[in-house]
């Protein structure tokens, strides 16, 4: 299992923008397709976007594809996303992702073996 920690969350203006990163601890970080989902109060889970290990595709939620982008430093055993143009609706709880299962990249969660605590990413309008 690799383990996770989220940071970059916080309060930023409609239009602004943020990274999250993702440490990742583990030796097998570039064999892992990693992901971000986020959650908003009273709603369920969301895939945000995820990139594959080693070939390094990547997928988009079409709410934030042109304006978010996901990128992995394998050597760094880290990950990020750009958040850019943000909007109000992109108020939630961000979560990083590790799949032990694949190198493909997917939206769906159940493909996630490894899961870090969260950071709060809050956009006033």
């Amino acid at each position: 299992q690799v383990q996770l920690v989220e940071s970059g969350g916080g309060l930023v203006q409609a239009g602004g923008s943020l990274r999250l990163s993702c440490a990742a601890s583990g030796r097998t970080f570039g064999s892992y397709a990693m992901a971000w989902f986020r959650q908003a109060p009273g709603k369920e889970r969301e895939f945000v976007a995820a990139i594959s290990g080693n070939i390094l595709s990547t997928i988009y939620a079409n709410s934030v594809k042109g304006r978010f982008t996901i990128s992995r430093d394998t050597a760094k055993s880290m990950m990020y996303l750009q958040m850019n143009i943000l909007k109000s609706e992109d108020t939630a709880t961000y979560y990083c992702a590790a799949s032990a299962r694949s190198l493909t990249a997917t939206m769906s969660p159940g493909t996630y073996t490894s899961w870090g605590q969260g950071t709060q990413v809050t956009v006033s309008s």
